[in-house]
């Protein structure tokens, strides 16, 4: 058996194995038991087997005598990211749903989904039981944000310090496995958030253990990752295991990684690359699909340009122009990056080559940004029209539904829904949430706390908002941003979810709809603001949207209504037009229509 960090249970005992090359001493500590000195080996690596240990024994180590220190691989924290490890047994989970799930990428509906507050409960049980009504809205992977041991009982999961952790407070190793197993029953795919560019700051003792980290480069959140300084081969292990224990461990279809940007690597075999050949290959190894998704705010093809071209290979990566293009249309805000926005010719482009910016001027970065997306496919960028970046770093979290109207709502889904694109739902965004997502915390750092305020005030400068951000340490914040059960919803946001539900079932069943062209030539924009994107077929269908007025565009040829935001059965101010009409098509402002061509 290849030797894997952390604890490992074998042959009537187990196995510590932990990368620590800094202090000159380690032991192994046990409550109740003596201290016992590990072995160590040349690459700074400390082993040791302990028989009769089980699962659930607690343990930690000890660095040149000092204070008890969790594992860096540790698999479980009960008592939080200050405490002791416990040993966990893999092995002793029976999945119930264990075949192969996740769809083909031209197929994939991603709902990204924060597992304290997508229910009252916060826990992974507490959110198996909204799967169903997932599946039958027509999402088929879900995107929980990262899990990773976290200090306290409330965070996004981006201050994680323990990546090999389940965060206890949700449920733990085990409860993560229930959800899996569920999400994989309901038809569910599961793509897990995970962060490899940075660790948070309170419980954070990696440096204590090797040079996990260096000065060499930085990232807004502090020092960086070290992937290609010195000694930086163990500490791509480290990540990488960390990649492959989700696939082996909890059967996951796959991994999004939090922004790829602040990774800084020099190296002629990225680290990057090296994750998406190892998940792909453990994939295929287990006959399951192994999904890499980047967040990459870079608009560089390089991340998911096959390896055999020079790219990192991944599967997909988000592109935020087109979130960015159609949020500006939709509120007329300008402010931050908005400010390179605003058109009706940035939303088309979006929908034409998938990047807005490919090598053109940015306002907003003063420079150059992006690279032409040549060979790109349209599933293979990931877009929102909401998400818990875009939502949770506004000054108060609010989320779309409280800064446009219901037409808009409507028109923002069928925008996102009838794209190219691999779409992304933001937990409740599919019935008009309208409870913030601001963000949240519960350090226990005073220092701390002051300093990521100062920071939050600083990140809201360039957007020039209004107001104050709610504290981010108050439960009362945490609790405000709860989704709201579906039996409290009104009338609109049943109809909202309705209009999401019927345009998934098009964007399965439409042949154009199933398409996955880019090319500037299949959009149009019309001299009236309306956009005109061709989905080609056969028969071809064209998406219309009207950003401002009641107006009309040409469409050459006879065409079938196949939705209508504007229809009464989606709430709208119903038109009297034909269900089939020729040439000219009516559209009310503020919402799209969906044509396909006669045959």
């Amino acid at each position: 058996m290849t030797e894997r960090l952390g604890a490992t249970l074998r042959d009537g005992g187990c196995d510590f194995l932990v990368w620590a090359p800094r202090p000159r001493s380690i032991t192994l500590h046990r409550p109740g038991h003596v201290d016992l000195q590990m072995e160590r080996d040349g690459d700074g690596y400390a082993r040791l087997h302990v028989d009769g240990m089980r699962a659930g024994d607690r343990y930690a180590y000890r660095l040149d005598g000092g204070d008890a220190r969790p594992d860096p691989a540790s698999r479980w924290q009960p008592d939080g990211v200050h405490g002791l490890s416990a040993v966990v047994d893999p092995s002793g989970f029976a999945w119930l749903h264990d075949g192969p799930v996740a769809p083909p990428l031209a197929d994939l509906v991603l709902y990204e989904l924060h597992v304290g507050t997508f229910t009252a409960v916060g826990t992974f049980d507490g959110a198996t039981r909204g799967f169903d009504g997932l599946r039958d809205l027509g999402v088929n992977a879900l995107e929980p944000l990262p899990i990773g041991q976290f200090p306290g009982a409330r965070n996004w999961g981006y201050d994680g310090v323990q990546p090999f952790a389940v965060q206890q407070t949700y449920g733990g190793p085990e409860g993560f496995r229930r959800f899996v197993d569920a999400a994989h029953a309901a038809g569910l795919g599961v793509v897990l958030d995970v962060v490899y560019n940075h660790l948070g700051p309170e419980g954070n003792y990696l440096a204590e253990f090797g040079p996990y980290f260096t000065d060499r480069h930085q990232t807004p959140w502090g020092a960086a990752l070290n992937f290609d300084g010195a000694d930086s081969a163990h500490v791509r292990r480290y990540f990488v295991e960390n990649a492959l224990m989700w696939l082996h461990e909890y059967h996951v279809d796959g991994l999004r990684l939090d922004a790829v940007h602040a990774i800084v690597d020099s190296s002629a075999y990225p680290f990057l690359a090296e994750v998406a050949d190892v998940v792909h290959g453990a994939a295929a190894d287990l006959g399951r699909r192994g999904y890499v998704i980047a967040e990459s705010n870079l608009n560089d093809p390089r991340v998911i340009r096959p390896r055999m071209r020079g790219g990192w290979g991944h599967d997909a990566q988000w592109s935020d122009d087109f979130h960015h293009a159609l949020h500006s249309a939709l509120t007329g805000e300008r402010n931050g990056y908005y400010a390179d926005y605003g058109t009706l010719d940035h939303l088309a482009t979006a929908y034409g080559r998938g990047f807005v910016y490919a090598g053109e001027h940015s306002t907003f970065r003063n420079g150059r940004y992006g690279a032409p997306p040549d060979g790109v496919r349209g599933e293979q960028l990931v877009v929102s029209t909401q998400t818990h970046d875009q939502v949770g770093n506004r000054v108060r979290g609010e989320r779309l539904a409280s800064l446009v109207r219901f037409e808009e709502l409507k028109l923002a889904a069928a925008a996102m829904l009838c794209s190219p694109f691999t779409p992304m739902l933001f937990m409740g965004e599919e019935h008009g949430e309208r409870a913030p997502f601001p963000f949240f915390t519960s350090h226990s750092d005073a220092e701390l706390i002051g300093a990521l305020g100062r920071g939050r005030t600083y990140e809201f400068a360039a957007f020039d908002w209004q107001g104050d951000s709610p504290d981010p340490q108050s439960e009362a914040t945490f609790r405000m941003s709860v989704l709201t059960p579906p039996e409290r919803w009104t009338d609109e946001q049943r109809t909202l979810r309705r209009l999401h539900a019927e345009l998934l079932r098009l964007r399965r069943t439409m042949p154009a709809l199933r398409d996955r062209t880019l090319d500037p030539a299949l959009v149009r924009v019309e001299p009236n603001e309306v956009l005109v994107v061709r989905r080609p077929g056969p028969p071809d269908a064209l998406l219309v949207l009207a950003l401002s007025g009641d107006t009309d565009a040409a469409v050459p040829g006879r065409w079938r209504v196949v939705f209508d935001t504007a229809d009464a059965d989606w709430n709208g101010p119903a038109s009297e037009r034909p269900d089939v009409i020729a040439d000219r098509v009516a559209v009310r402002g503020r919402s799209a229509i969906l044509l396909e061509r006669c045959t």
